[in-house]
This record gives C-alpha cells, structure tokens and sequence, in this order.
C-alpha cells in the first residue's frame, strides 16, 4: 500500500487558523541554528534570573511541542488528537532529578497518566525517563561497571522498586510501559534495568519496552542479541525504535574525551540502520495466525520509514489495528505523517510530554536543536504548514 502523506487538510483537521500562523511562524525561527543558540541561552538565563518569560516560553515553543504543565491540563490535547484517531503518550519530561522525594513524585505522576487511561481511551502507552527515577552517577556508575558502595546498592534497590511499582500498574491497567533512552554513558544501566522489567513482566504480553536509537553505531546487532535473549528466556520483547535526540552531546562528549563517537557518521546511515532494525522487529513479528513475542513502536518522522513500516505489517497478513505495532511522532511535529496513518487504520500515538516550565526545558531546547541539526526535518514542517495556510486561504476566497 502506498501511503500519502501530503493531504494537508488530513494532517492539520484540529488545527485552527490561528494554530497554523503560530506554528509556521515557530519553524521559521527553529530553522536558523543562530537564533536557536541565542534563544536557548537567553531563556536559560532568564529562567535562572526568574526574569517574567514563562509567559512567552509557554505561547510559543511550549504551546507547539509540550500539552501543559499538569496531567490535567493536557486532557484536552488528548481528545483534540484522539477526534483523529491519534493517541497520545503521556511523558513527564523532567530528568535529572536527585532526590529521592523527586524520584517518588515522578512515579507517582507517571502512575496518573496510566489510571487516567480510564477515561480518556486514546492513552495505551506510558513512558519514563530513567533519570527521572534514578540518581545519574548511580546509572554511570552500573553502565561503567564500577563497583557500588553500600550506599548505591540501597539506591540500586529504590530504583528497582519503582520500576515494579510502575510496571506492576501498567500491567493491572493493561497499558505498556517504555522505558526512554538516554545518553550512551547511562545508557548500559537502562538496558540492564529494562531487561530485568522485561523478564519479570512480560511473561504473558508484552508491558515493558525499551528503547533503541538508532542514530548510535551497532544498533542492529544489539536487537538481534535482545531477541535472542528474549526467546531463550521465554518473555516478550517490546522496543521503541528511534533515531535519537542527543547527537550534537554525544559527539562533543566523545571529541572532548577522546573517544571514538557512539554517534552514526551522517544520516543516510542512521536511517539504513533505523530500517534495519524495523525489518528484524517486523520479521519477528510474522504473522497474526503464528504471531512472535514481540511489540514495536515505530518512533520516526521519516516518511520513507513509516511507509516501509506499513507496508511490511500488511503484507505480513496483518490488520493494523490488531498487531502490537504502534507508530508514533512528537506532539508539534510530522502531522502529515501522524492523521495520514490514523486514517488508513493503523495505530498512532503523539509523544505528549508536559511538566513544569522550567523543569522541561531541557526537553524544549533539545527540540529545538533536532529541528536545526536534522536535514529537511525543519523545511518539510514549514512547507506542509504554508501549503494548508494557502488552501485554507484558497477556499475562503
């Protein structure tokens, strides 16, 4: 099947006039990598300064990429997607917390996007972020394989159980639960704690995934290594596939240390290793009369492969709505992608990450940079928003 994303009156049905200008006006300023920097650092500043910009942080970049600053407030983003058939992902995006009362009170908050899947039924997947719930030189330390102090090993068990807490829940409610990726130096660490979750919770369906980025060297030798764990182990493998979003941190860290980087040499081949690697989860899938054990989120903004995606899950005999196949963008971006899919029946959840200002700007200034540093992903916005602005205009006139 040969998918068309270019209906922009599809892609943009719950965008207002208003939502369109605001939007193109946005991408026009993230495709200058100057303006980007500056903006970055003087919003940084002036948020340290508690100088009054959350006002404009909030009608600008976080009104476009975040769904509001509470859980509550991001039910109606929820029901404005879930119109389109499109889910949406509950993300709190606050990471490197310290504390334990913060490590608790991220549990607790993604624990309230899972229950209020009850009511809002486009909500099938959570997420969270490890250093959400976990101390960072703890991570670096497992992924190092440096040894543990007693004090450690007490921290080491928190985090384990705070794991178990969300899965648990995720699993009584019926939802899968991703486990972000992060960076490559913590990034062992969270593979060893979401294979453990994996085991122990996906005996029977799939509730926990992972996360693989695929902008990172050896990708598909580590998905062929997980599903042969998987299956000599007798659990489900789940996995989210995407490119990443920490490329520019990861080839300064490695330039800066001396190390060779983790990080694909040009995008031609991080999307060869992206399709790779969607092949093998898709091929371990098979069919719906033998299905394998296996659940996949196709995380992309590629257009090239999103329709390979489709493709291989209707050949495969599958009805899209039925498979544990999942294809996701980020809340703000690749509409055009996201409605099309919806409307040729398959499944489609939007990353909706929300949080406190001030918290999520990591976050808010990471997209930024990926719509600066990623070739065409900027243009391609600017030009299907302009296109439905003219066709909208066209059949005012």
């Amino acid at each position: 099947m040969k998918l068309d994303f270019s209906n922009t009156a599809i892609a943009y049905q719950h965008a207002s006039h208003a939502d369109l200008r605001r939007a193109s006006a946005l991408f026009g300023l993230l495709s200058s990598p100057a303006l980007v920097s500056v903006g970055a650092a003087l919003s940084l500043w002036s948020l340290k300064w508690r100088l009054p910009v959350k006002g404009l942080i909030r009608a600008t970049v976080f009104r476009q990429f975040c769904g509001g600053e509470t859980v509550a407030e991001t039910r109606p983003a929820i029901q404005r997607l879930w119109q389109g058939k499109v889910g949406s992902i509950l993300d709190y995006s606050v990471e490197g917390q310290s504390t334990d009362a913060a490590f608790d009170q991220t549990v607790d908050i993604s624990l309230q996007t899972i229950a209020l899947a009850a009511q809002e039924p486009g909500l099938s997947l959570a997420v969270f972020k490890m250093t959400g719930i976990a101390p960072h030189d703890l991570l670096h330390k497992l992924s190092a394989g440096s040894e543990l102090t007693p004090e450690d090993q007490e921290a080491l068990e928190k985090v384990r159980a705070r794991i178990r807490r969300m899965a648990h829940f995720a699993s009584h409610n019926g939802r899968c639960l991703m486990i972000d990726a992060e960076e490559t130096w913590i990034q062992g660490a969270i593979d060893g704690f979401a294979r453990e979750a994996m085991q122990e919770f996906n005996r029977d369906k799939p509730v926990v995934m992972t996360t693989i980025q695929c902008y990172r060297v050896g990708r598909v030798a580590q998905v062929k290594e997980d599903l042969a764990h998987a299956q000599a182990n007798g659990y489900h493998y789940g996995v989210k596939l995407v490119r990443g979003a920490y490329m520019e941190k990861e080839r300064d860290r490695a330039a800066a240390e001396g190390y060779p980087s983790p990080i694909q040499p040009d995008k031609v081949a991080t999307d060869q290793e992206y399709d790779a690697c969607l092949r093998l989860m898709l091929e371990a899938l098979k069919g719906p009369e033998d299905p394998g054990r296996v659940a996949l989120v196709v995380g992309s903004h590629n257009e090239g492969s999103n329709q390979l995606g489709a493709e291989l899950l209707v050949k495969q005999g599958w009805n899209p709505l039925e498979a544990p196949v999942w294809f996701a963008q980020l809340y703000g971006m690749s509409d055009f992608i996201s409605f099309s899919l919806s409307q040729n029946g398959f499944r489609v959840a939007k990353y909706l990450p929300f949080g406190p200002i001030r918290n999520v700007m990591p976050y808010l200034l990471r997209r930024a940079q990926e719509n600066t540093s990623v070739a065409g992903q900027t243009g391609r916005e600017l030009a299907m928003l302009r296109k439905e602005i003219k066709r909208r205009s066209a059949t005012k006139a």
